[in-house]
Order: structure tokens, then sequence, then C-alpha cells
């Protein structure tokens, strides 16, 4: 049981009831729903897959839908893959439009306006660079510097372009209100920009009366300059490492990584790192060890969860990339248990300053006493949030009175969620965590477990009450 939280990509690879039971039973923590591909559609029928598969089942798992935003993207290519050699130019037209030479069009329709000679085109996660040499009314003549085979609906970045898109399309609205219907847990806000585009949503979000927690991925450089405000306005933060390793400087992507993860532990955000982590197990069986090494780092960060992307959607290899990926996770955190590092200091809205407090001594309790685990009644989320940002080397069980709320505290770094009525009393809530652990076996008779209890189970005005209680014999 790794305290790490996995995100997986739903798609063509992993679409089978079978499929999609294995990475559960492997450790997937949260499913993805890749908005930029495919319609509503295909991912009713996913989503539909999905729920027959969790449904009865008391582990609770999120769904994340992930805003396509203003994403540029090669329109179709014909043929597909066609090959671009260093030298060979290229057309970029408007719809419609056509060229003497190959020419492809995008889906963003004032393209040709934006771009002038000398900006560079990077395409494909910046596989392919083209530099623009000439300018015409309905194209751009381009030369290419990277090559590389060029597909359909492969996105394209411009770091030296102004573009005039939105940060949320008239099509991610509609994407918005699909997820509102079907009561996803997260939405992926692409391409922030600055925290206005993540209050935008949210208070779109509030009115249609969503519980939805919105997730502010970092792939641009205007976001990097805004950061602390961005980390503060959203309630979880991606590190987009594709797209931001190409709009910033490639040598500047880890650094930035670890910036954010710091801001996440400091600000009591959950951070989610993805794009390319076991990359190669698209086609192979087994990672690289770069790959290895980086999904190890990412952890020893303080991220609270890794994203697979392409390695479950579309890989020959969606299982053992969970199963790969857990491993990794699993010794990293052994490491990491033994390893007496500082736990960070948590900064947080003045009205949870004593909840974060409250966690940084039960992490130090969890210590002094060697407890097998943390045991928490959690009604707004935020004290099991902090508890996982204290970084406890026990997994954190979490019971709730509300199942949107457990479902996305399965985001939350070592956060185990389940779903209960409440507890009468506290004197109830004991006798209930004592029975359901035993027979879970997540503890035994003489074991020492910390028992955190908040409102409404506890006498008003009171925040939290801390309980060192012994597993008794049944």
């Amino acid at each position: 049981m790794i305290k790490t939280k996995i995100i997986a990509t739903l798609g063509p690879a992993c679409a089978d009831v079978d499929i999609i039971r294995a990475m559960l039973d492997n450790g997937v923590d949260v499913f993805r729903f890749n908005f930029s591909h495919g319609g509503f559609d295909e991912h009713q029928k996913m989503l539909d897959t999905l729920n027959s598969v969790i449904a009865g089942q008391e582990r609770l798992v999120a769904a994340l839908g992930d805003l396509c935003g203003p994403k540029i993207r090669t329109s179709a290519v014909e043929p597909q893959g066609r090959m671009l050699n260093v030298g060979d130019l290229v057309s970029i037209v408007r719809p419609g439009a056509t060229a003497d030479n190959f020419y492809f069009t995008t889906n963003y329709d004032r393209f040709v306006d934006d771009l002038q000679p000398g900006h560079p085109v990077f395409i494909d996660d910046g596989q392919i660079q083209l530099n623009v040499v000439k300018k015409e009314q309905n194209s751009l003549l381009c030369s290419v510097v990277s090559p590389g085979p060029l597909f359909s609906n492969k996105g394209i970045n411009l770091p030296h372009t102004a573009v005039s898109i939105p940060s949320i399309t008239d099509r991610d609205w509609q994407w918005v209100d699909w997820a509102v219907n079907h009561k996803l847990d997260f939405l992926a806000l692409s391409f922030v920009r600055s925290d206005s585009e993540i209050k935008q949503l949210k208070s779109h979000l509030q009115k249609a009366g969503s519980d939805i927690k919105v997730i502010a991925k970092i792939e641009t450089a205007q976001a990097v300059g805004h950061l602390d405000d961005i980390v503060q306005a959203c309630d979880a933060v991606l590190v987009a490492r594709g797209d931001l390793g190409v709009e910033i400087d490639l040598a500047q992507v880890p650094l930035v990584q670890k910036k954010i993860t710091a801001l996440g532990r400091r600000f009591g955000k959950p951070v989610i790192v993805a794009t390319q982590m076991l990359q190669s197990m698209i086609t192979s069986p087994a990672p690289t060890r770069a790959e290895v090494s980086d999904v190890a780092n990412a952890i020893m960060d303080f991220t609270d969860a890794v994203m697979l992307s392409g390695e479950t959607a579309v890989g020959k290899f969606p299982v053992q990339s969970v199963k790969t990926i857990n491993r990794i996770a699993d010794v990293t955190e052994s490491f990491l248990n033994k390893s007496g590092l500082i736990r960070p200091m948590i900064k947080t809205e003045q009205i949870y300053v004593v909840t974060a407090a409250v966690a940084r001594s039960v992490a130090q309790i969890v210590d002094d006493i060697d407890a097998k685990l943390v045991a928490v009644w959690s009604h707004t989320g935020s004290s099991a949030r902090l508890l996982s940002k204290a970084r406890i080397d026990t997994p954190v069980v979490v019971f709730s009175a509300h199942q949107t709320l457990c479902r996305q505290m399965s985001l939350d770094y070592g956060v185990i969620p389940f779903y209960r009525k409440v507890p009468e009393n506290v004197e109830s809530f004991v006798g209930f965590v004592e029975h359901f652990l035993i027979n879970h076996n997540l503890a035994k008779a003489d074991d020492k477990v910390i028992i955190v209890v908040g409102e409404p189970v506890v006498a008003e005005g009171t925040k939290n009450a801390v309980l060192v209680h012994t597993v008794q014999a049944r």
C-alpha cells in the first residue's frame, strides 16, 4: 500500500473492463479523461465502463476531466505520419486555403495573422521545430529545423508569439457543463496564465452548484511568473512538463517542478507531476533507468501524485505501466520513511492555522510512539489535507459522510478515504474505528493509533480532538 497517488489516463488502450479493473487493483486512485481527444459519446462510454468497474466497491476513486484549453493543434495531415526532413519547406495555411508545396492547417483561425517571419513553431512537445521564413495573405512558409513525423491533432507551441485565445474556450465550457452533469470530481484547467482564470472557472462551478475541484496546469511562461497567486487560488496544481518544456528553457523545467512542489507543501495544496513519467512504456514493457529516477525524484520532492498519460491511454502496456510506477513509489517511500527528512512547515489560510498546527503535532506523536496509523473523521477535508501535507510516515485513514469529498481526497498523499455516516459521538467513533481497522487488516491488537475527530462529532466550538488509542483484541 503506497502513499503516493497514481493518476491514469483513460483511452483506447484501457477501454476494457478487465484492464480498468487491473489498473485499479494495482493502485490507480484517479482516472483522467483527456477532453483534448474524443467527443462526448466516447467519454460517456469510458465513464460508463469505469462506473461499472467501481460500482459497489468500498474503495473510492476519483474522476478527473482535463480541459483542452487554448491548445493549438494540427488539423488533418495527409498522409498521416508525413516525414519532415531538415530544410524541407512546409506551409501552414488558413482553413480552406492551399499551397504549392506540402501544407497543413491548424484549429486556430488566427494562426497566420499572429505569426511573423522568424517566429519558431514547435509541434508535438517540441519534437518538430519549424521557423517561419515568409508570410503571405493566407499562409506561412516555414523551414524545418528539427525533423520528425507529422501527425494530425498534435499540439503546437508558440513561445515567441502573443496569441489572443481565451484560456477557457467555448469548447471548454461545453466540457465543463458535461463534467458538472456527470459529477466528475476534478477539472484541470490548461494553459493557466493567472489566478483570474481559476477564479472564473470556480465562479461558474459555484453558480452551477457543483463541488468540482479545480486543478491548475502549469505549462506557460506566464504561469511560472505568477506561481504564488495561482497555487493559492486553485485546489491542486499539475506540473505539465510537456508544454512547459517547450514554452520555457528546457533546463529550467526541473527547477520549476521543485518550486511548484515546494509551494504545494507551503500552501497545503496537492501537487501532480505529469508528462513522460514512463514514456518508453508506451511501446516497451520496461522503463528506462532515467524514467525510474525521474519518478523517484518527484516523490522525494514531496509530490502528492504522479500521472500516466499516453502510457495507459494508448500504450501497449497500460497495466504494466501502473505496476511499474507503483513499485517505484513503494521503494522510494520506504527510503523516505527511514531518511529522517525534516518535515516542511505549512502556510495556510488563517482559518486553518489551528488545524495545520494539529497536523504537525500529530506527525510528531506518530514518531514518538511509533503509531500504526492515523484515523480521522473529516467534515470538510481540511484536516485530512493538512495531515497529508504533514508527511506522516503512516497511512491516514479518513472517514467522511460526503462521498464527493471522499473521492476528492483520493488525490491527497497518504490518505485512504472511506465513506461512512456521521457517528453519534467520539466514543462511538473510536469503537467504530477499532472494529473497522481490525476487519480491514489495517491494525491488530495492541497497535497504537492516533484518532483525530472534528466537527460535527466533537462538542461545538472544539476544533479537533486528538486521541491516542491502543487497539483491543476482539
